[in-house]
Order: structure tokens, then C-alpha cells, then sequence
């Protein structure tokens, strides 16, 4: 297991779309951690051009970890930290099938009512960062939590993305509850191995054979990359269907997907 470090690479920029009756912004975020298991991750970013709406992660109750707001005159407030900066303590190790507290909500900073949707990717990339996609994204564990107002969409989500929606609009200086509690990486990353087999022959003239076991997972590393997207709690129905393409029904505010939850 190696030592826990930090890195950063280039943000993803998310798209920002126009449309009738609805506005969005995104906020995106990379986490990556090393296989065997060294710790790091890259800072959120958040990026919107409208004045009447904002966002902000939450990170285990109370960290901030990205915020962009309107402070007027054209101008924002913004800024961002690290995430899971606190996930070990100095100099442990990742242990796997443990459990680490790792909360994310989000909070509604405009000036507007609104609805979130959030989106969660898991993945695998080895050293040179060249995503792997031979490799199971459901070995990272996420506990996602359903029961408090989030709603996973099983048509937009695929082993390696997880896409919630946050039932009720969030008014000005609202906060969601956590839409996950804890990350793990499971223990069948230690049983993915590949033993090669060499036979030589001794100078006594006996062939003898040696076995070489490599873990498959030595010198990847996981990664999670979350996305929040909002939109105005006015003709939410519409906007969403503008904004994400997705079917919902709003009824006395509450957002239930079309055909699901």
C-alpha cells in the first residue's frame, strides 16, 4: 500500500445549457485514489453564468468543497477545496472492506427555488490515467441512501454511473440530506490475480517450475467524479425535460421519475 499523496488534474468542464423556462448550472467534482490504495483527489469545480441561481457541495456535514454564487454587479464568488482530504489519517493506509464516513449533499446558495439532480461515476484508471474499463467500477462501494429524498434514475445509471434526484425543490439556503454515508473498496480487489507458469530445466538435469502471481489491480487507481446539476423550481416538470431530457411529474412539489420511483 503506498503513502497518501494528492494530485490534481484538468477539470472537467461541464456544458451549460439554455432553454425556455429553465436554467442549469453544473458542479463538478474529481476524486481518484491510487491502487494499491494511495489516497488522492482533485478539487471541485463549479462554473454557471446565470445571476439568479447557485449551488454548493457539502462534504460530511460541513466542509464546503465548491460554491459559486451571485454576489451582484456581474459579479461571483467561487472557490474550491480538496475532497476526502480527511479520509485518513497521516500515514494509514486504505484498509479494504472498511468503511470510511464520506457524506455529500448539496445546497441550494441563489436566490431561486430549485430541483438537483446529481450524478456519481466510478471507475478505473491505471498509471498513465488511461481509463480501464476491464475492470469492475462496482468493486468501488458508494452506500448510496434512498430513503431520505433521493432517487436513483435506473434508466440513466450503468455500473459505472449512478444518477440521483433530489425529490423536493430546494428553497434559498436549503440543504439536501446525504445522498451517500460511506466509501469502500471491496476485498475482491486482493483475489483478482494472474499466475504465469515457467518451466526450466536444472543444470542436474531436473525441470523445475516457478509460479509468478501479479495482482491485476497493482498500480491502478479508482476514481469518483460526481456532478450537480440544478434547475428552477418553476415549471419544473418542463424545465427538467428541457434541461436533462429527462420525464418527471412534479405533484405538490414533490418530483417522482416517469415510470419509476
Amino acid at each position: 500500500m503506498g503513502k497518501l499523496s494528492q494530485a490534481l488534474s484538468r477539470p472537467k468542464v461541464p456544458i451549460i445549457l439554455f432553454v425556455v423556462a429553465a436554467v442549469l448550472i453544473a458542479v463538478s467534482a474529481v476524486g481518484t485514489t491510487r491502487a494499491a490504495l494511495t489516497y488522492f483527489s482533485d478539487p471541485y469545480v463549479a462554473r454557471l453564468n446565470v445571476s439568479s441561481i447557485g449551488v454548493s457541495l457539502i462534504e460530511n456535514d460541513s466542509n464546503v468543497v465548491a460554491w459559486r454564487n451571485y454576489d451582484g454587479n456581474d459579479q461571483w464568488s467561487e472557490g474550491s477545496s480538496e475532497l476526502l482530504t480527511d479520509l485518513l489519517p497521516q500515514g494509514q493506509q486504505v484498509q479494504l472492506g472498511r468503511a470510511y464516513p464520506e457524506s455529500l449533499a448539496v445546497q441550494n446558495t441563489g436566490t431561486i427555488g430549485e430541483y438537483v439532480r446529481v450524478s456519481i461515476q466510478r471507475y478505473w484508471e491505471d498509471a498513465q490515467g488511461t481509463k480501464v474499463r476491464t475492470v469492475s467500477p462496482e468493486l468501488i462501494k458508494l452506500n448510496f441512501l434512498t430513503r431520505n429524498g433521493w432517487i436513483v434514475d435506473p434508466a440513466a445509471s450503468t455500473t459505472e454511473r449512478t444518477v440521483l434526484y433530489y425529490n423536493s425543490p430546494l428553497a434559498p439556503g436549503d440543504i439536501t440530506p446525504p445522498l451517500c454515508d460511506s466509501i469502500a473498496i471491496d476485498p475482491a480487489v486482493a483475489s483478482k490475480v494472474t499466475q504465469t507458469t515457467d518451466e526450466t530445466v536444472g543444470e542436474d538435469g531436473k525441470t523445475y517450475t516457478t509460479i509468478t502471481t501479479s495482482y491485476d489491480y497493482d498500480g491502478m487507481r479508482f476514481c469518483l467524479e460526481a456532478t450537480v446539476d440544478a434547475v428552477q423550481d418553476h415549471s419544473a416538470a418542463q424545465a427538467i425535460q428541457s434541461a436533462w431530457g429527462t420525464s418527471v411529474t412534479v405533484t405538490d412539489g414533490m418530483l417522482s421519475l416517469e415510470g419509476g420511483e
